[in-house]
């Protein structure tokens, strides 16, 4: 595992070996996956079936490892395993037409809008209730008193007391 300083730890990618099938292992090291994950994405189709040893090992080619590298690279901007699906059916598909490609991209985009948004909302909550905390050894807390409201109910935070 390599990591550059403030980004999470992440699979070395190693280049495939051109022509020579490799095994689940290999091709998850190549494209910086876990074999289990290459398992999952077959499972959901994103990966067409391997050819199998007369033993029943998975043999990988180079362009199922290029595959694999896109699902992953999919899956670090966030999208879905639905759009995952249908962006590796227009990469394969040469007549596509870029602007369904757009489409989705922009789709992925107005909703990480909305969950940003949605999470600044959280946070802005948070904020106000924990500025409306004493922290001290006192029971009364509005940050629980919020948290056990009724459903629907507005935050309605007490300015802190002082002891």
């Amino acid at each position: 595992m390599t990591a550059t300083p403030g980004a999470p730890a992440r699979h070395r990618a190693e280049p495939a070996l051109p022509g020579r099938p490799l095994s689940i292992g290999e091709a998850a090291r190549s494209a910086g996956i876990s074999a289990r994950m290459v398992r999952h994405y077959e499972s959901l189709g994103l990966l067409s079936a391997v050819a199998r040893t007369d033993s029943g090992y998975r043999q990988y080619t180079e362009a199922d490892v290029h595959t694999l590298h896109f699902i992953r690279r999919s899956r670090d901007l966030g999208f879905s395993m639905e759009e995952i699906a249908e962006l590796l059916a227009l990469w394969h598909d040469r007549s596509r037409a870029s602007s369904q490609v757009k489409r989705i991209a922009q789709a992925h985009i107005d909703d990480l809008s909305e969950r940003i948004a949605a999470m600044q909302a959280m946070q802005r909550t948070l904020k106000t209730l924990v500025s409306c905390c004493q922290g001290n050894d006192r029971p009364d807390c509005p940050i629980l008193d919020d948290l056990a409201a009724a459903p629907g109910t507005p935050l309605a935070p007490r300015p802190a007391r002082p002891d």
